[in-house]
């Protein structure tokens, strides 16, 4: 996208030079190429001009507003660096309910799909609304985790290490419909921490 849009604005600059070319110069160029060629009239020249100003105003337009979306799209270090920061300490200290069958690849997923969710969430105004990835190291368990945070074009990464402790003042009880005792949903409480650099 960065290419396209600087392609724009190079043809803006070229379109508004020839523009910029007076219409002596254009004649003598002209008679120079084809002495018998007719005389080209003022009118044409007005006309040329006023084709080549709107094009170059197109082409500035789109080739900023091509620079605008890509940016729109991209993470900048600061916006990854920030968000990182602000999702870490949303998570640190929350708990959840043990939704999945407990497997160590399962938690690892589900806290992977967790941060990226909160790092998005974070992001701010002008950062993406996707383009987070959240890697998990080899040797994960479901108890303690690390994973490799990083932001499509944004140019750093961080580590977000997550330990998982089974907290039962956070576990929830499922009534029974036949009026038994019910079921426990087991709960967790989470810590996470953050460094910058890759795990």
């Amino acid at each position: 996208m960065t290419q396209l849009s600087m392609i724009c604005l190079v043809l803006a600059a070229v379109l508004l030079a020839m523009a910029c070319v007076k219409a002596d110069r254009v004649r003598a160029w002209r008679a120079s190429l084809n002495p018998s060629a007719p005389d080209v009239p003022d009118a044409a020249f007005v006309v040329t001009r006023l084709v080549l100003v709107t094009m170059t105003v197109l082409l500035i337009v789109v080739g900023f507003r091509g620079l605008a979306v890509e940016d729109d799209a991209e993470w900048s270090a600061d916006e990854l660096t920030s968000a990182v920061e602000q999702a870490v300490t949303a998570l640190d200290g929350t708990s959840r309910l043990e939704g999945s069958s407990g497997s160590d690849s399962a938690v690892d997923e589900e806290n992977a799909t967790m941060i990226e969710d909160e790092v998005v969430e974070h992001g701010g105004g002008d950062a993406p609304q996707l383009g987070v990835e959240a890697r998990p190291t080899a040797g994960n368990t479901a108890t303690d985790s690390t994973y490799t945070v990083s932001g499509d074009g944004a140019g750093v990464a961080f580590c977000v290490h997550v330990q998982r402790t089974r907290s039962k003042k956070h576990d929830h009880l499922v009534p029974s419909l036949s009026g038994g005792d019910g079921t426990t949903i087991p709960g967790y409480a989470y810590a996470v921490t953050s460094r910058k650099g890759a795990c």
